[in-house]
């Protein structure tokens, strides 16, 4: 390891940190240059990243991870923190994928944001999004990893709210906080678990130290990065918040949902993977969190009209396989990376997509107004299809390899657990290949269903300016080969092999039995799609069933959220009220009323005249002398 290294690896945040601050800072005079600035800064970040991992390709297998402290950041006692930055096989893949594409959505950010007033604030949001995530991959110690965690949170809250003249955006920030502070509270707790128990936060020392512990002190530290992941990934109970997100500008949501803010809750569980592998309950609960969401996340996207509310629901159900994998274990792990990195290739490119869809139809969402897009824009449609073929799983693109490995780990999971989780994520598949092909064929097939917009004329679809095409073709080559490149030949899992162990599974069938059968599903829910959208699309939301109106009603989460957290959780304050009302007060505001009265008499006794004080010496003197006499008799 050089020190030149070690330099370079400090940089890889600090220059969109960097960019940050500077235009912050300059404020009004870096609207000309500060969304150059910005993207510059994160192109040098993503190429420094390239440089070390090209540096840790040439070096031997346990010399490639490299740490760099910076300074001593808490030296209290034993509470020792180094503000230090770690880079191994698996930060190198999340470095990566933020800063790659991070740059390319900082490049399709300047066409798409030229003509906002504020895009040097937006722009500097961005930097500070891609810093905040790169420190907590990257960070050595959990108390830095969670300094990076709540950066991001605040990344999101600032771009979510960032038309904050929207009623709906603001509220949708302050959603997204709060849900997510709800989460935080398990990674502070954790926190406090890891250093009771082991008394350092370093992430290898915490690690080593799990052979060891009790295994009901890892269920509970289990549990408890479970519920911060459950937040940031948008994983059911704490989902509610994504699709609320929505509400930011389009680039803001490809960033939360390829590169930064839902990958964290993976990227914690799979960092803390010895913590599971040793707490077999906490392991079991991750893996039905995961199987739950991705179900729950796939019903929501088929009722979606809102281009980017289905696809975040989308996201919801992904990330919800990456959960499921992560869940499994050693065997699970790489299959998780692996299907989140070539995840980040294809949602990016469709988020991109529905911004360029949503450039061409003045800011419209609503898919029932679009239709016959795929003359006006053809490289949008080239690229938004393929990612389309990547998400639902179609060989040989990026989704075939990946997806389909998870499901076959899953089937292999254990005779009783196995067939039912397979089930459910074959299940997923089939629901992601309906509500995907739903929204391919409403956006870009069919008659035009366009409608005047607030200028009061009828859109006219034209392809999006080169800066906004450019990122969605790199990324539609990421959506054909990502997929092949990881998993193929076991690269990946050699690559991660020594961060994250490896694990083979029996399989209870013949892969390519498996393959084939989710193959079918697939097909069945496209084409049921095809059949259903393709002649006639209602101009207004149906009725629909009862499980429909659920489905758009994101099954009720906010209601069950409401329900059983914030009324129980105002219920108990409005107690703790009374409490500190008539308990705490009420103590406090007695001892001043005694004191008061006691005073009150006090004073009666100094009257101003001279008989009344002449009076109380003779009293006093009186009482004395008494006082004497009986004690001497």
């Amino acid at each position: 390891m050089s020190n030149t290294s070690v330099q370079l690896l400090s940089l890889i945040p600090g220059l969109p940190a960097l960019g940050a601050g500077l235009t912050l800072i300059a404020g009004r005079r870096a609207d000309r240059w500060g969304h150059v600035l910005s993207t510059t800064l994160v192109a040098g970040s993503f190429l420094l990243t390239a440089t070390l991992w090209w540096r840790m390709l040439r070096r031997d297998e346990v010399d490639r991870p490299i740490t760099a402290t910076l300074y001593s950041w808490i030296p209290v006692d034993r509470l020792q923190v180094d503000a230090a930055l770690r880079l191994d096989q698996l930060s190198i893949c999340f470095a990566l994928l933020i800063t790659g594409v991070g740059l390319l959505i900082h490049i399709y950010s300047i066409g798409y944001m030229a003509h906002d007033p504020d895009r040097r604030r937006f722009f500097s949001y961005l930097n500070l999004f891609v810093a905040a995530m790169l420190v907590l991959v990257l960070a050595d110690n959990y108390v830095l990893m969670y300094a990076g965690w709540e950066g991001v949170g605040l990344a999101s809250y600032l771009l979510i709210g960032f038309w904050q003249y929207k009623r709906s955006a603001a509220t949708a920030a302050k959603k997204a906080f709060v849900v997510n502070r709800v989460g935080d509270i398990g990674f502070v707790v954790a926190l406090m678990i890891i250093f009771t128990n082991f008394g350092s936060f370093r992430v290898s020392d915490v690690l080593a130290a799990t052979a060891t512990a009790h295994e009901s002190t890892l269920t509970a530290l289990g549990l408890m990065l479970l519920l911060a992941a459950c937040a940031k990934s948008a994983q059911v109970p704490l989902q509610s918040w994504l699709g609320d997100a929505m509400e930011g500008p389009t680039p803001v949501s490809a960033l939360i949902h390829a590169a930064t803010m839902v990958t964290a809750g993976v990227y914690l569980i799979v960092r803390s993977g010895p913590v599971f592998d040793h707490a077999p309950t906490a392991q079991t609960i991750v893996v039905i969190v995961g199987a739950v969401t991705l179900v729950f996340g796939a019903i929501i996207g088929c009722a979606k009209d809102d281009i980017k509310k289905a696809l975040a629901a989308s996201t919801m159900s992904q990330i919800g396989y990456m959960v499921v994998a992560a869940g499994l274990g050693p065997a699970g792990y790489v299959l998780a990376i692996a299907h989140l990195l070539a995840h980040g290739f294809f949602k990016a490119g469709l988020f991109l997509g529905s911004g360029a869809v949503m450039h061409a139809m003045d800011d419209e969402t609503d898919m029932r107004r679009y239709g016959g897009l795929r003359t006006a824009m053809p490289i949008t449609f080239a690229t938004f299809g393929l990612a389309y073929l990547a998400i639902i799983g179609i060989p040989p693109l990026a989704g075939f390899f990946t997806k389909d490995h998870i499901i076959e780990a899953a089937f292999a999971a254990g005779p009783v657990r196995g067939p039912v989780l397979g089930i459910a994520m074959v299940l997923g598949a089939g629901l992601t290949a309906f509500y995907m092909t739903r929204v391919m064929v409403m956006t870009f097939f069919g008659e035009p269903r366009w409608r005047a917009g607030q200028s009061g004329e009828l859109p006219h679809p034209h392809e999006a300016p080169p800066s906004m095409t450019g990122p969605m073709i790199v990324l539609a080559f990421g959506s054909v080969g990502a997929g092949a490149l990881f998993v193929a030949g076991g690269r990946l899992s050699h690559w991660l092999s020594p961060i994250t162990g490896s694990a083979h599974h029996e399989l209870p069938v013949p892969a390519w039995l498996i393959s084939v059968g989710v193959l079918a599903v697939v097909a069945v829910g496209a084409a049921v799609a095809w059949r259903r959208y393709r002649e006639s699309v209602p101009h207004t939301a149906p009725a629909g069933s009862p499980f429909t109106r659920a489905a758009r009603a994101d099954l009720y989460g906010d209601r069950f959220n409401e329900a059983v957290l914030m009324v129980p959780g105002q219920q108990l304050t409005a107690a703790l009220r009374v409490v500190e009302d008539r308990g705490f007060a009420g103590a406090e505001t007695g001892v001043a009323r005694s004191v008061n009265g006691g005073s009150q008499l006090l004073r009666r006794t100094q009257n101003g005249y001279v008989r009344s004080y002449a009076l109380s010496i003779l009293s006093g003197a009186v009482i004395i002398a008494a006082v004497i006499l009986a004690v001497n008799l």
